[in-house]
């Protein structure tokens, strides 16, 4: 994998914090500060960290469903940071989200034919209603669910259905890239791995490359090509998935590691317990976000910003001690 689909580079994302009468700005949120990755065609890239650390805010502004404050998101070529609204709602043809929620993603006041087919009818795929339908009707068929299902309602679907449902929505299109924003975190375990063997059976017939964000690093370990691990709106590590899983780098990737858990009660695993709280993204901790919970920092940690420095050959950190 030599090329580049999807560039980051150097992304920044703050929402504004408001208050008083007149909603005088008091401060900001720093949800994704100055970010830069690359998603290669094909693969299936794996975006992990702990609830609050940017992750949904990454994919929804690389949409410019959020629009970011600088940067640069360079898909095939082009800056989608530069270009009109206009222009962005045809470039999402290529890049669709598949959603968290099952329950609220889909319009309870749409049958499942229309949401499926709304993508369709917006950038005239077809000449008429009759082959919108028929595609809608191949498309739940290859997720799992009856074409004649397609004049339900949303309501009348399980959660593992309603999110089948979402990946027909999303491969409508025929989109290059899907962002896949914590996908199976909302449904049953059952279903989690019929979901996620699914997307990987559809990212090979289909040939799409994934960003998959998630919590879970079992899944993400199971799924993923490549490996990026967020803390506080700042990237800390990036990594092959064999590379990742066999030899973590940052302090606080190595405690997301230990927390996962082994299918052998005979084994015994060494846990990582980080103190404290995280800290506010409104009011980050100067230096390296992660020194107040990290028991290998050292006074630099406090006053200097670590980079993220090629350690070894695609293996990424964001530790002034990574090489230890």
């Amino acid at each position: 994998m030599t090329e580049a689909l999807l560039q980051v580079k150097n992304l920044v994302k703050f929402f504004p914090i408001k208050r008083g009468v007149f909603r005088k700005t008091v401060g900001w949120i720093k949800a994704v500060d100055d970010i830069s990755f690359e998603v290669y065609k094909g693969e299936t890239v794996g975006l992990v960290g702990e609830s609050g650390c940017g992750k949904t805010t990454t994919a929804l502004t690389i949409l410019r469903l959020e629009e970011p404050l600088k940067g640069q998101i360079i898909f095939e070529g082009k800056d989608l940071s530069k270009i009109k609204k206009s222009e962005m709602r045809k470039e999402r043809k290529n890049m669709q989200i598949i959603f968290q929620d099952p329950y609220s993603s889909l319009d309870p006041r749409m049958k499942v034919k229309d949401i499926i087919a709304e993508g369709m009818l917006t950038h005239n795929l077809f000449k008429n209603t009759r082959e919108r339908y028929k595609r809608v009707g191949e498309l739940l068929e290859r997720v799992g669910i009856p074409a004649e299902y397609m004049d339900r309602f949303s309501h009348e679907f399980s959660g593992g259905q309603r999110q089948r449902i979402g990946i027909a929505r999303a491969l409508a299109l025929e989109p290059k890239i899907i962002m896949c924003d914590e996908a199976v975190s909302a449904l049953d375990v059952s279903i989690r791995s019929q979901i996620i063997n699914l997307l990987k059976d559809l990212q090979e017939e289909y040939n799409l490359t994934y960003l998959f964000i998630a919590h879970d690093l079992s899944v993400i370990k199971y799924i993923s090509d490549r490996v990026i691990v967020m803390y506080l709106g700042k990237i800390i590590e990036i990594a092959d998935k064999r590379e990742f899983f066999s030899n973590t780098l940052h302090p606080y990737a190595q405690a997301l590691i230990s927390a996962v858990p082994v299918p052998n009660p005979d084994y015994k695993k060494e846990r990582i317990i980080l103190s404290g709280d995280v800290p506010s993204p409104a009011d980050p901790p100067a230096g390296c976000r992660f020194h107040p919970r990290c028991a290998k920092a050292r006074k630099i940690c406090a006053e200097v910003e670590p980079e993220l420095k090629e350690v070894k050959e695609g293996h990424f950190c964001a530790c002034h001690f990574c090489a230890e």
